[in-house]
C-alpha cells in the first residue's frame, strides 16, 4: 500500500525496479494498476514472484548491506529490517542466525521495505510523520486456527517504539488484520507520530488488498513542507485538568513527575478554593493527542479525582534550538529562541549549569549567569 502511495504521488516504477535491480537479487517484477476503494481512487502495487524462496533474516540484511543502493537507502532499510527481525526474534525465542519465516521470508518483503526508502530517496524526503497505526479487529484469525489480529510481531513492534494505535472501531468489525509486521516496522521505523504545521503539495493513494464496504482501505502520503517560519501553530494538544484536594503534595509530585516521563508536554498546579473553603489545586497537563488516553489513567490511578476535564488546544510556539556553550567552568548547554530568524533569548539548561555548581562550589545562580554571559558574548547579542 505505501508502495502504491508513492507511485500515486508521482515516483516512477521503472525508477523504483531500476534501484531495486541494484540489489544482488532477481525472480521478481513490479506491477501498478488503478482502482477504487469506497470511490476513491488510487494505486495498487503487487510484487510477483517468480520463485517464491525462502530467505534467512542474515542473510536479507547481507543482501541488502551488499547492493550499489545509496547509503541512505541502505541505512534507513537496515533499520527497519532490524526492527522487525528483533521483533519476530523476541516473539519466537530465536536468535538472528536462527530465524526463519514462510511469510517475511521471502523477496517481496526485501522489495516492500527497500522500495519504500527508495521512494523516500526519490523524492528527497528529510523527515517523516505519521498517523496513529490502524490494526484493524482480532476477527477473523491471521491462519485458520492460528492466533488472532494484531500479529505478535506487529504488537512486539509497537510496543518496543511505543507507538500510538488508534481505538477498536466497528467499522473494522470482522476485517482483521490492516496493520502488518512489515508496515509496523517501516512506519515505525521512519517516522514521529506528530502532525507538524506542514503546507501539502502533492498527495498519494495507495489501495489495499482488501475492499470492505464500511471504509475505504487505502493509505495516503502527503508531501510538503515544514512551515518556515519563526512562531508556527501546532496543533494535536489536549489540556488535562482536574480539581483535586485530599492527595498529598508527595503524591501529586509524584504524578506530576510521571506525567513527564511519559511525555507530556507541560504540567503545573495552581491554588484554588473548593468546596465548604477546603483549599485544593488544579492538575493542568498539556499532553500530545495521541497520549491523553495514557494520561487520563495516569491521572485517575495516581491521584485521588474521581474525573478529568479535557479541551483541545492549539499552541504558537517559537522556534528553539539547543547549543553547547564553552566556559572556563565547563560545557553547558543553552536553549535559544528564534524571533524571524534572530536570538531573541538565551536560557542556561538547569541540570548542566547544577552539576557545574556542584562540581565548582559556585553558587548556582552565578553559574547560570556566567553561562548567559558568555553564550550572549559568543553569540554577538552584547
Amino acid at each position: 500500500m505505501l508502495l502504491g502511495a508513492f507511485v500515486d504521488l508521482g515516483v516512477p516504477l521503472e525508477e523504483i525496479t531500476t534501484q531495486l535491480n541494484k540489489l544482488p537479487i532477481s525472480g521478481f517484477h513490479v506491477e501498478k494498476s488503478q482502482g477504487l476503494r469506497n470511490e476513491i481512487s488510487g494505486t495498487k502495487v503487487d510484487v510477483v514472484l517468480d520463485d517464491p524462496v525462502n530467505l534467512a533474516a542474515s542473510t536479507m540484511l547481507q543482501i541488502v548491506s551488499d547492493s550499489s543502493l545509496s547509503e541512505f537507502v541502505k541505512s534507513s532499510s537496515l533499520r527497519i529490517f532490524h526492527l522487525l527481525w528483533d521483533a519476530e526474534c523476541r516473539v519466537h525465542g530465536h536468535s538472528l542466525e536462527e530465524i526463519e519465516l514462510d511469510e517475511l521470508g521471502t523477496l517481496d518483503t526485501i522489495v516492500d521495505i527497500v522500495g519504500v526508502c527508495i521512494c523516500l530517496d526519490y523524492l528527497g524526503v528529510e523527515n517523516v510523520y505519521a498517523s496513529p497505526l490502524v490494526l484493524g479487529s482480532s476477527r477473523p484469525p491471521i491462519r485458520p486456527g492460528g492466533y488472532s489480529n494484531p500479529a505478535p510481531a506487529t504488537l512486539q513492534i509497537i510496543s518496543q517504539v511505543k507507538a500510538p494505535v488508534v481505538a477498536d472501531n466497528e467499522i473494522y468489525d470482522n476485517i482483521g488484520e490492516l496493520t502488518t509486521p512489515t508496515g509496523a516496522a517501516i512506519i515505525t521505523g521512519l517516522a514521529t507520530f506528530v502532525r507538524p504545521a506542514v503546507s501539502v503539495s502533492a498527495i498519494g493513494v495507495g489501495l489495499g488488498g482488501k475492499d470492505p464496504e464500511s471504509f475505504a482501505n487505502i493509505i495516503r502520503v502527503w508531501l510538503g513542507e515544514i512551515s518556515s517560519e519563526s512562531v508556527v501553530m501546532q496543533s494535536g494538544s489536549v489540556l488535562l485538568e482536574t480539581n483535586i484536594d485530599d492527595s498529598s503534595g508527595e503524591m501529586l509530585g509524584y504524578a506530576k513527575e510521571r506525567l513527564f516521563d511519559l511525555g507530556a508536554l507541560d504540567v503545573w498546579f495552581t491554588s484554588i478554593q473548593m468546596k465548604k473553603d477546603r483549599p485544593g489545586v488544579i492538575l493542568s497537563a498539556l499532553v500530545p493527542l495521541e497520549m491523553e488516553s495514557l494520561a487520563v489513567d495516569l491521572i485517575l490511578r495516581e491521584t485521588s479525582t474521581l474525573g478529568v476535564r479535557r479541551r483541545v488546544i492549539d499552541r504558537y510556539v517559537a522556534e528553539r534550538e539547543i547549543r553547547s556553550i564553552s566556559t572556563d567552568l565547563g560545557e553547558a548547554n543553552v536553549k535559544l529562541k528564534f524571533l524571524n530568524g534572530v536570538v531573541v533569548d538565551v536560557s542556561p539548561e538547569y541540570e548542566d549549569c547544577r552539576s557545574l555548581s556542584l562540581r565548582t562550589c559556585i553558587p548556582l545562580q552565578d553559574i547560570m549567569r556566567k553561562v548567559r554571559d558568555t553564550a550572549r558574548n559568543q553569540l554577538g547579542l552584547d
